[in-house]
Formats: C-alpha cells, structure tokens, sequence
C-alpha cells in the first residue's frame, strides 16, 4: 500500500453542482486540498454537470462560496482557469466523444441500442428468476448489419465498456490496501449516453488523465465502481492515478450514513445541519469546521484534538486515515467552535459577530461592538449565540424583563423591590462607573440584605439587561452607563407589585 508517485502532485475535487454543498463533500475536500499542499502540489476544482436532469445552476456558485469560505482556495478551475481546463466537464463534450470512439474503434466498448422500457422489462424479468439486476449484455455482439437496422429505427445507442468475462481485477487502494473484485460479477457500464455526454466513469477518467491528476481521493461509496474505472485505465494504456477511498461519515448514533434526505436528529430532537451552508448560518467558524472534520477518519497525532488545519498541512499523508467509518459527533463540534471563537482576536471576532446581530434586525455599532465583544468571547460556542445573549445592546429600545423574571429564588416582590431601591442609592453615589468599582460598592449590600449574590446579581442583571441569561451583570452596567442603569432599575421597580 502506497501513496507515493515520480509525478508530481495534483489533486482534485470535483462536485455535481446539483444542490448545497453536504458535510462530507467538504471532507473530501479538505483531504485533497490538504494532501496538495502538504506535498507542494496543486489542487483542482473540476465541475461534474453531465447529469442535466439533476443539474441546478445555483447550485455552482454555493459550491464555489462554500469552498472559498472553509478556506480551501483552489489553484486551478472553472472561475480562474488553468492550463488543463476547462474545468466543466459540459465544456469538455468532445474530447469524451473521441475517446468513447477510439474505444469502439479498438474493440474496448460497444454500442448497445435497448429502450429504456426494454431495460426495464429486463430487469422484471430478472427479478421474477430471483437474478440479480443488471444488463445482461445482449448487444455486445451485434453485427454491424444489426447495429444499422437499430439504427435505421431511429434508435440512438449508449456505448458500454466491454468488461473482462473471468478473472479478477486487482487494485491497490493507498487506504484499504489490496481489493480483489471478481469479474464475472461485474456489469458493462454505460460510458457515454444516448445524449452524447458521458457518464462519470468514462468522464472522471479522462479528465483526470488529461488534467494530469496524481492521486483521486472520494468517498468510499466509489469503491464498486474501481474496477470498471482501472479497466477503463487499462484499455487506454494510461497510467492510472492512485485511489484512496475515504471512509464515510456515520450519524451521531452510529446508524446509517449522514444524509441530506434524513438529517439526523441531536438529544433534544433538533435537526442536525448537514449541509455546508447551514453550518454558515449556524454561527460556526470555518477553522473549527475544518478542524473537526480533519478529526473524523485522519489523527493529528499527540493526541490533540485542537489545531490549525494549516499546522495539519506538514503532518498530512494518507497512511494515517482510518479505513473504518467515524460517526459525526456533533458535542466535539460545538467545543471546538468555542475553542476556536475563544482564540480569536477581539477585533477578529467582533467583525465576525455582525453577521448574525445585523440577521436579527438589530442595528450594531462598532465602537459598542468592540466592547461587548469580550463579554461573550468565552461564552458563546457558535457566532450566532450572540443574539440572545447580548442582543439587547443593539435594540432601539429597551425591553423590561417580567417581574416574574426579576424576581428571584427566595425572594418575593418586596424583598426584590428593597434590594432594588438600595441597590439604585448605592449605585447613584458612584463616580467611578468601571466594572470593579461596581462590584465592589454592590457586594457588601449582600450581607445587609441577608442575600447571596447569585440572588441580588441575579435580579441587578435581569433588571438592566431585560433577560435571566446574559452577559456580566456589572460588565453590563459599564457598558450602558450610569444614567441608563437607574433608568432601567427605576423600570424594573415600576413593574413590581406594590
């Protein structure tokens, strides 16, 4: 098992532009980004459009943001060209449709001229004799006069790959070592369509060898369709790129792969994100994505779960990627979040949190910004976090808490309303409005009242923030000022019984 080539290193991600980008493409690509640069090498963005039907236009640009995003800038594709493009495999009909040709033309394929509803009167029939499905190969011993009586219906042909009868295809896999396919099991897969595009086998293959691809890392659902691709390499007589098949993406439980079709659920019955964009909405950073992708199926080494994916650059090679498939612990997702959020430079995550303070409505000052900034910085796991807790900053107005709100265990509404008016005598006679200074003139108040702090804090922080889970209590007061605080106490007061 290798993954070392004389040719220098080029890797590749190519998606269908046929909805969002899911988690474990990101993976993928991450892998063959971070193999490139370990190795100097260049990483290509090539787009798979031959499947029209599923094809969405959208689709092209969410992939391309999504990617840009995580940070795994491509050196070669659709937007910024190369010397091998182009990089959209609907740009690149021509070139299928010689090789599919010289493939015919030297006894590697055939044509084969079923209707649809022929094939699938095959596969019925197959099914009633409790035969595997699958195409039986009828056609690929057609004469040339039979060929042109289809022809001569108005049938157009698919041509199909002419697979060895007997024997095995042996490859080997720079992850799973050495597979063995028999193949009297295999099918004549179609290479190119009745439409004259191309499958993915046929396609995948010639671009990778013309786009000069060094090593094909993909999911490992792939895996079936490897030997049809290595006799495809075979029968052109081109040397074929290495393969490493990534293990695949389990859900948090364990049961089945991570699907867009059936999101999984967390603990507490919420959908889990799947897709690329929706962990952008979410609030997640882009270097904690990564990281915790880099996790699932490769080990940093030292035990470290926490890096950089640049410092996984020097240590990235394909021997230290598990075959076996990992589950998507979403827990170590949001830890890492927080790690990450936490690491990052005030002035860094406070650009970051705008985003989502402005996608609430609210209306974000930057000088007021930079201060909360550091109230939530070891708070908050995702960027989005930040709306409720400290959304109310940015409000036009003030909004006061329930009376129930204030209130506080143990205590009643005349116990809150005392501790409220002393807090307010106490607070009108600070000259210095600085979070220390607060607490120290407030602590003792505690002790005279015959309260805790989590209790009087507790009612001073619901009664100028408006809610039970915020920032700081007196963190806060800074922030607002002298004059707002009474304001807003005297509105906490005036909300309770009398």
């Amino acid at each position: 098992m290798t993954d070392t080539t004389p040719r220098p290193v080029r890797t590749r991600f190519a998606p269908s532009p046929t909805g969002s980008l899911h988690i474990g493409g990101l993976r993928t690509a991450l892998f063959n980004w971070l193999y490139a640069r370990r190795h100097g090498g260049k990483f290509v963005l090539r787009i798979e459009d031959t499947d029209q039907k599923r094809y969405e236009p959208q689709s092209l640009e969410e992939l391309m943001e999504a990617l840009r995003w995580a940070g795994l800038q491509w050196d070669e594709g659709p937007d910024i060209g190369g010397d091998y493009g182009p990089y959209i495999q609907s740009e690149r009909r021509e070139l299928y449709q010689k090789w599919a040709n010289w493939l015919l033309d030297n006894d590697k394929a055939y044509r084969a001229y079923e209707t649809p509803e022929e094939l699938e009167q095959m596969r019925k029939e197959q099914l009633a004799r409790k035969q595997p499905p699958g195409y039986n190969r009828q056609h690929r011993t057609l004469s040339e006069a039979e060929c042109a009586a289809f022809e001569a219906e108005g049938r157009i042909p698919v041509i199909r790959l002419k697979m060895p009868l007997e024997g095995n295809t042996v490859i080997e896999d720079a992850i799973r070592g050495r597979v063995v396919f028999e193949n009297a099991t295999l099918q004549d897969m179609v290479l190119l369509k009745a439409d004259g595009l191309p499958t993915y086998h046929l396609a995948h293959v010639l671009d990778d060898h013309f786009m000069e691809i060094s090593h094909v890392m993909r999911a490992v659902e792939w895996l079936p369709s490897l030997p049809v691709h290595w006799q495809l390499w075979l029968a052109f007589g081109w040397e074929p790129p290495i393969y490493a098949h990534l293990p695949v993406i389990l859900n948090p439980d364990g049961k089945g792969k991570l699907s867009k079709r059936k999101p999984p659920k967390d603990k507490h019955g919420n959908p889990i994100p799947v897709m690329v964009h929706d962990f952008m909405k979410a609030g997640y950073l882009p270097e904690a994505l990564c990281n915790f992708l880099a996790n699932i199926g490769w080990n940093f080494g030292d035990d470290r779960e926490f890096f950089y994916i640049n410092e996984a650059i020097d240590r990235f090679e394909l021997d230290r990627i598990n075959e076996a498939n990992s589950t998507f612990p979403t827990e170590k997702l949001e830890w890492l979040n927080g790690m990450h959020i936490r690491e990052l430079p005030v002035e860094a995550l406070a650009a970051r949190l705008r985003a989502p303070l402005e996608a609430a409505g609210l209306i974000v000052d930057s000088d007021l910004l930079l201060k909360v900034t550091p109230l939530v910085q070891t708070r908050i796991k995702t960027l989005s976090e930040v709306v409720g807790l400290a959304g109310f900053f940015f409000k036009p107005e003030f909004t006061p808490a329930s009376a129930e709100a204030i209130i506080q265990k143990k205590m009643d509404a005349a116990a809150t309303a005392q501790a409220l008016v002393r807090s307010r005598e106490i607070l009108a006679g600070v000259d210095d409005f600085s979070t220390q200074a607060l607490h120290d003139a407030i602590q003792p108040l505690t002790s005279d009242l015959g309260l805790n702090n989590s209790q009087l804090f507790g009612l001073l922080r619901v009664a100028v923030t408006g809610q039970t889970i915020s920032t700081p209590t007196f963190e806060t007061m800074e922030i607002i000022g002298k004059a707002e605080t009474l304001h807003r106490i005297d509105m906490a007061l005036a909300l309770l019984p009398a």
